[in-house]
């Protein structure tokens, strides 16, 4: 940057520092701030925001990086984060991404893959892909999902993740829960995605990766809907589910796949139906009182998803 501001005209500043979206360094702002030109002074209001939400961004970064930077500092060098994606949905595999960056990386934008829209996420996807020591992917398959219970096919999926690591790390960060069977030390995070950085990656790369093959799987069971909902439990699914029947890549065990495809008794619909209509404290009351007396006629897997029904009402009445 030239030391007399004033030899630059307006449009060189623009093109530099707003079209060119080079860094806004403190003294340019000084000197903008300081010029009498009205276009220089207009300027200054634009770059003084990016510049404000640059140093945000870096705050934020530096926050999330503490833990890997505490690892580096003392001689930690494979720090490994690991994240999973898909516990939710009704059907297609449990995703896990494992991320190992060199000592002292950053990127700016790394949060937890669900605060960032899809085209961003895909950008920080290429970039961490590009700018990371190693990748590993790790997935739980539909049947294994029902074989073992969601839980564990999650915790599967990332212990495979961290296995198809170009390397062993040294200390593996986590969202959430342990990893069976590795040995070394690894530190659960509540909420990791969204407070650490290695986890957040490790969010961004699996979501990406999960996106990608539900869109796959668009094309191999036409109908249902999955490049759009990426098998989440939205309306649009529960309609194909309801028209079409569960396909091969759906959740058998989860009970909501059994509901859909009107396998619950002519009860259960009927209460929940009646649970639809209620819109007062008052009739919710008489609801309770109407489900205790039919209680015993409901199977077990009906009772535990009208308690979850109503314990939902009570928080919209």
């Amino acid at each position: 940057m030239p030391a007399d501001l004033t030899s630059l005209s307006i449009d060189e500043i623009r093109a530099r520092y707003v079209d060119g979206g080079k860094p806004v360094p403190t003294r340019l702002l000084t000197k903008l701030k300081r010029d009498p030109r009205q276009g220089i002074r207009k300027l200054y209001e634009v770059l003084k925001k990016r510049h404000d939400r640059e140093r945000e961004e870096r705050l934020r970064i530096d926050a999330m990086l503490n833990f890997e930077r505490l690892l580096w500092s003392s001689g930690v060098r494979h720090v490994a984060g690991v994240d999973e994606v898909g516990m939710g949905p009704l059907a297609g595999p449990v995703i896990a991404a494992a991320v190992v960056f060199s000592p002292g990386t950053e990127i700016l934008g790394v949060d937890d893959s669900k605060r960032v829209d899809p085209e961003r996420r895909r950008e920080l996807a290429r970039e961490i892909r590009e700018r990371a020591l190693g990748i590993g992917i790790g997935r739980a398959e539909v049947d294994e999902i029902d074989r073992l219970n969601i839980y564990q096919a999650g915790r599967l999926a990332m212990r495979r993740a961290i296995d198809a690591l170009p390397m062993r790390p040294d200390h593996v960060l986590v969202d959430a829960r342990s990893i069976p069977e590795f040995a070394g030390p690894q530190n659960p995070f509540h909420k990791g995605d969204g407070i650490n950085f290695s986890i957040a990656a490790a969010s961004i790369v699996a979501k990406t990766h999960r996106d990608a093959l539900m869109e796959e799987l668009e094309a191999a069971y036409p109908g249902y809907g999955f490049a759009h909902h990426k098998g989440y439990c939205t309306a649009e699914h529960q309609d194909a589910v309801r028209r079409l029947g569960p396909c091969a890549v759906h959740r058998m065990s989860f009970q909501f796949i059994r509901e859909l495809c009107g396998e619950f008794s002519e009860l259960f619909y009927a209460l929940k139906r009646e649970l639809a209509c209620v819109a007062a404290a008052a009739e919710l009351k008489g609801f309770e009182q109407t489900l205790e007396t039919r209680w015993t006629e409901l199977a077990d897997s009906e009772q535990r998803k009208l308690r979850v029904m109503v314990t939902r009402r009570w928080k919209t009445v």
